[in-house]
């Protein structure tokens, strides 16, 4: 009887742990392309973010360092299928065909949500608006490299809280933003030195009724590795997959994963 007892204790056990444990999220992380250390980023992002909650990814890192590479894995009609969320962290300003585009917006359009970060808003330049309609802010070049503040406008909202007022980047390359699109709701600016004019670095983003989340901010490893950018890119993901709440976020334990001896800074 005492066997049996303690046998059911560790079934309703176990089962209460499986309900209180968050499903993960089904995520696809896009990767490659010029002019970033896109090496080491996918292990920043991916462990990064895996640090504060749970998440089963997918990397498909192609392209190598040309901006004009139409990847294989794109040529899937059904590129996007089983995924929750699909992170855009590429390079390529010059694979511009509109058909092209069209194939990697379609999944988009049709309900899969979306996280872009940094030099995705600078790719598919098809001579349409499309894909900066998808990002949520039109940019198409940078200013010079050089750390910023970045002012959370936003504290109240889910995805800003618990950052404060602002923090310091400790290297950048700051987007110009020609446009915000309707649908947007910018949550963290930067001035421009040269001219102290705002610029949007964070943002969310309604795209045909589907969640974009976006970023600017990561062209140095450094700064994507700063705590506070994978706070928020956690943050951001959970928001654009529709899971964002206190329960599926934790504290990373310093101890066990850090970053600094993850991959060497890139200059």
């Amino acid at each position: 009887m005492k066997n049996t007892a303690l046998i059911l204790a560790l079934f309703i056990c176990a089962l209460t742990t499986a309900e209180a444990a968050p499903k993960p999220i089904k995520a696809l992380l896009i990767t490659g392309g010029c002019c970033h250390d896109y090496a080491g980023q996918k292990e920043i992002l991916t462990k990064g973010i895996s640090a504060r909650t749970a998440v089963e990814w997918t990397i498909v890192h192609q392209g190598g360092t040309s901006t004009a590479s139409k990847i294989p894995f794109y040529e899937k009609a059904d590129w996007a299928k089983g995924f929750d969320v699909v992170v855009h962290n590429e390079c390529f300003s010059d694979a511009k065909e509109v058909e092209w585009v069209e194939r990697v917006l379609k999944p988009h359009r049709e309900g899969v949500p979306a996280v872009v970060i940094h030099c995705a808003m600078h790719c598919y330049r098809s001579g349409t608006d499309k894909w900066f309609e998808f990002c949520g802010v039109t940019s198409r070049n940078h200013g010079a490299h050089y750390g910023y503040t970045v002012e959370n406008l936003a504290k109240d909202d889910k995805i800003m809280a618990r950052f404060g007022d602002t923090w310091n980047t400790p290297k950048g390359e700051l987007y110009n933003i020609e446009k915000v699109w309707p649908g947007t709701t910018v949550l963290a600016q930067a001035k421009r030195k040269e001219d102290n004019k705002p610029q949007a670095v964070i943002w969310k983003h309604e795209y045909h009724g589907v969640r974009v989340f976006g970023t600017t901010i990561g062209h140095y490893n450094e700064t994507m590795a700063q705590p506070q950018y994978l706070d928020y890119a956690t943050r951001g993901l959970l928001w654009a997959a529709g899971k964002l709440g206190d329960a599926e976020i934790k504290v990373p334990n310093p101890e066990a994963f850090d970053l600094k001896q993850l991959t060497p800074p890139k200059k």
